[in-house]
């Protein structure tokens, strides 16, 4: 994806081993490796002004097991990292799902017990994007 993101915006190869301060040869590595160090591709996402950390942000969303829901209030307050709304959806996620729905690959209750989509919330994408 990331070479597919240079290729798309035209960045030139010289460009980016400045920016990266490494060769050609380096910069091949990071596109045939499977994996990716954060910093790394934090630094390909203000190059490129593209959001990959999104695409791993939408992977949790949708494939994440389901949470508990009753965690208790003492357990709260140890965790120390930030707690995030899984309930924040982006465009290309609202699009596989009615995709999905659309294709008859899954049914609306499917997507509600899979996903955890609420039923007003699935309504609302169904009212407002299939009319597109």
């Amino acid at each position: 994806m990331i070479r597919k993101a240079v290729i798309e915006n035209n960045v030139e190869t010289s460009r980016i081993c400045n920016y990266f301060q490494c060769t050609e040869k380096e910069i091949e590595k990071m596109y045939l490796s499977g994996s990716i160090d954060i910093q790394i591709l934090l630094k390909w996402s203000k190059l490129l002004e593209y959001d990959f950390f999104r695409l791993y942000s939408q992977h949790i969303i949708l494939y994440a097991p389901l949470s508990r829901k009753n965690i208790s209030e003492k357990r709260k307050k140890i965790i120390s990292l930030p707690q995030f709304r899984k309930t924040i959806y982006t465009q290309e996620v609202i699009d596989f799902i009615l995709e999905q729905i659309n294709t008859e690959i899954m049914t609306k209750n499917d997507v509600v017990e899979r996903y955890g989509i609420p039923k007003t919330t699935l309504f609302r994408w169904i009212n407002k994007y299939n009319n597109r």
